[in-house]
């Protein structure tokens, strides 16, 4: 039986808003220039969006769907503005990545459309329930389909949802023949290497440890499964971190073992908030203080990251 947020009575899936484009490079960066201090979201609609943005203007709305699923930007009635994750990146004396050249940016995004399904369902659907770690694409499709339907969700056409597996895909897998121009520029998703291709629409998850993963954006998406999971809880199993839907063993493609290395790691990462247990047999997390500002989980990832550099 399914479980997670994708059961929620009153959720309804989406599958478009992209354009059928995967998130590029510098994108996020662009939605966020564009906002800076505030303007009407007609800013991405208008006609000189084609020049304020450097794309045509399907891509300009794309660059909307994943700014505002990424959280970039945000948007109130007619305005829009820099979401207070999008100013950590982009704004500021001291921003964390303002070209996108970490990998814990690619792996705070890929958490971002694949942790929650409110504005990328397939992406979310993909990582969490789908059993096999072999997929085919019509599969894939037929099954998103299936649940559609069996929630009455309605106006969702067949070929939406096509076209919207067909974006996830070339998420995460390069494609090996490119034209020239802004859609030959790598997914910024298709670094991680979280899904590669078998054969023809045979496509396959890498499961296992993730050694580009820093521990503090593992940090951040604990906690924000912890919040949405379980917040009154004090204690999180290893089989939920590892095995519920939405959670970061799924999202990430961990296997348990990994999981459990990286719960080991969580007293040091956030200041003894999250400890380690194995106690009896039982092996969880105990939540001793509440994480008041979880964007330092993510500040403390981009340090590391950034010893890192320097020290190589």
């Amino acid at each position: 039986m399914l479980r997670g947020p994708i059961t929620a009575e009153g959720f309804k899936g989406q599958f478009s808003g992209h354009e059928t484009f995967p998130l590029r490079h510098l994108w996020l960066r662009k939605a966020f220039d564009a906002v800076e201090g505030g303007r009407p979201r007609a800013v991405f609609t208008e006609p000189e969006a084609i020049v304020t943005f450097g794309v045509g203007k399907n891509m300009a709305l794309s660059i909307r769907h994943w700014a505002l699923a990424c959280k970039i930007i945000e948007e109130d009635g007619a305005r829009a503005r820099p979401h207070e994750l999008g100013l950590h990146l982009f704004g500021g004396d001291h921003p964390w990545d303002p070209y996108m050249e970490k990998s814990a940016t690619a792996w705070l995004i890929h958490w971002l459309v694949a942790g929650t399904p409110d504005m990328t369902t397939t992406w979310y659907w993909a990582f969490n329930h789908l059993p096999a770690q072999t997929f085919d694409h019509d599969v894939l499709v037929g099954s998103i389909l299936e649940y559609c339907r069996f929630r009455k969700w309605p106006r969702i056409a067949d070929k939406t949802v096509e076209r919207d597996v067909e974006c996830f895909i070339r998420s995460y897998v390069t494609r090996k023949e490119r034209s020239a121009g802004e859609d030959a520029l790598e997914p910024v998703l298709a670094e991680l290497g979280l899904i590669r291709q078998v054969a023809g629409r045979l496509y396959e998850f890498r499961r296992g440890p993730k050694p580009s993963l820093p521990d503090g954006v593992f940090a951040y998406a604990l906690d924000d499964f912890w919040r949405r999971h379980a917040p009154a809880a004090s204690t999180l199993s290893v089989e939920a971190v590892a095995y519920e839907p939405g959670s970061p063993g799924r999202v990430f493609k961990l296997d348990e073992n990994s999981v459990v290395e990286r719960l080991v790691a969580m007293e040091q990462v956030t200041g003894e908030r999250i400890v380690w247990s194995d106690t009896a047999g039982v092996r969880q997390v105990l939540r001793v203080k509440p994480i008041t500002k979880p964007y330092s989980l993510l500040a403390a990832a981009y340090r590391a990251e950034n010893d890192k550099r320097r020290a190589a």
